[in-house]
């Protein structure tokens, strides 16, 4: 999504996209990745504080996007995951920013292992108290981050262990390579949080272009 403006709007209600999924781990695991996913937008500052109000998840105040295009792009592109989470399709969740022209500058990474049986239950309780971490870490992370140079543009992009069946599954057309210019060098990775659960495993960190890459990238 380009840098715009967005205008803020009056609703402090508990949205249903905030709502805790009893059951699946996969479904849990989905809505956690939406959560996640704003609180990472508006760490960034992509868009200005007012596009974001506060929310409670997991006990931890997040923060939710209010402009609906917005909101609704992060909702689609993490619920269009569910099927495939749900089959062990899916490796890395990433949200990536780019410059202007489109060469990757920072990735967000959640990296995912789902044992099976993918429909196994979890203690509510404790699963809630690993991922509330990650959360809790993403709100202090800024230091880590770098700064968006002018022109900016971001997407949340999924990485597959296997190719699903297109003949079988319409949403796989969603799912297509972006044109992007990719890193050459292995990327500099700082880890931000990782848990290990079963059924559940999940890392979040954090990768930057290394120093060789940023010197090819300037010649």
């Amino acid at each position: 999504m380009d840098r715009k403006n967005v205008t803020p709007q009056d609703n402090n209600s508990y949205g249903r996209e905030f709502h805790f999924f009893e059951g699946q781990t996969a479904r849990i695991l989905v809505e956690f990745l939406e959560v996640a996913i704003n609180c990472i937008v508006f760490l960034k500052g992509f868009y200005p504080a007012g596009a974001f109000e506060r929310r409670r998840y997991m006990n931890v105040v997040v923060q939710k996007a209010r402009h609906p295009q917005l909101d609704n792009y992060i909702h689609s592109a993490t619920s269009e995951l569910l099927p495939f989470i749900q089959k062990g399709l899916i490796e890395r969740v990433a949200v990536i920013f780019y410059d202007k022209d489109h060469i990757p500058v920072e990735r967000f990474v959640f990296k995912l292992v789902i044992s099976q049986p993918y429909s196994s239950t979890v203690e509510e309780n404790d699963l809630q108290f690993a991922l509330r971490a990650f959360l809790l870490k993403l709100t202090v992370s800024k230091p880590l981050t770098k700064s968006l140079p002018p022109g900016s543009s971001w997407e949340i992009t999924a990485y597959f262990r296997a190719l699903p069946d297109e003949n079988n599954d319409t949403k796989v057309q969603m799912w297509v390579p972006t044109d992007t210019k990719q890193w050459l060098q292995p990327p500099c990775i700082i880890p931000i949080k990782s848990m290990s659960s079963e059924p559940l495993k999940v890392q979040l960190y954090i990768e930057h272009p290394s120093p060789t890459e940023l010197k090819d990238q300037n010649r």
